[in-house]
């Protein structure tokens, strides 16, 4: 995997790193710390510019959280109840929690987008119901693009650093994240057989 990665910044440069976080936000096939942790590393040796690659992968994570955002957009918050209706066992959530959540997202909408980005997967999956309260474009733009950019610089700041022991990053990385993915999946589960839906 960091092979490929490293071919695709050094065959495409910025262009390959912003196509890489726009995956990893539509599709989140491989997380964006390994993407500009390398990008971190090939500005290291001199490959790319700070400034460039801090650009180019803000502009890939913003287009594809827009995408989840239009999603959003064009649902809307009422189509999403009979989702609700029908799958709230497998989502353990029902509509009650569902409009709690609506209504903290509204009050807090700018600061909840912002802090969004620096998390592990809520990060795209925020763009979702920022689209359904019919956010503002510009404002879900604006705070997406300062929290990326933050994010962004942090990690390849990170890679630049570590530019040594980042080379062994995969050899650990593929162990941990299986543990990681087990305990997500067991959580789930639990949470499932023990979710009851709030009493009317």
């Amino acid at each position: 995997m960091t092979e490929r990665l490293l071919d695709l910044i050094e065959a495409w440069g910025y262009i390959g790193i912003a196509i890489a976080m726009f995956l990893e936000n539509v599709f989140p096939p491989i997380p964006s710390e390994v993407i500009m942790g390398l990008t971190g590393m090939a500005i290291a040796d001199g490959r790319l510019g700070f400034a460039e690659a801090v650009i180019a992968g803000t502009v890939g994570a913003v287009a594809g959280n827009y995408v989840w955002y239009q999603i959003g957009r064009v649902v809307g918050y009422q189509r999403f109840k009979p989702l609700i209706d029908r799958w709230g066992r497998w989502l353990t959530l029902d509509w009650a929690e569902v409009e709690k959540i609506k209504n903290i997202f509204v009050r807090y909408d700018s600061v909840i987008v912002f802090w969004a980005r620096f998390l592990p997967t809520v990060r795209t999956m925020i763009s979702l119901p920022a689209g359904m309260m019919k956010m503002s474009p510009l404002k879900f733009i604006w705070w997406t693009t300062l929290g990326s950019g933050i994010w962004n610089c942090v990690l390849i700041g990170a890679g630049y650093i570590l530019k040594q022991e980042f080379s062994q990053f995969e050899e650990y990385y593929g162990p941990v994240s299986i543990v990681m993915i087990v305990a997500i999946v067991v959580l789930y589960l639990y949470r499932v057989a023990t979710w009851k839906p709030n009493q009317p």
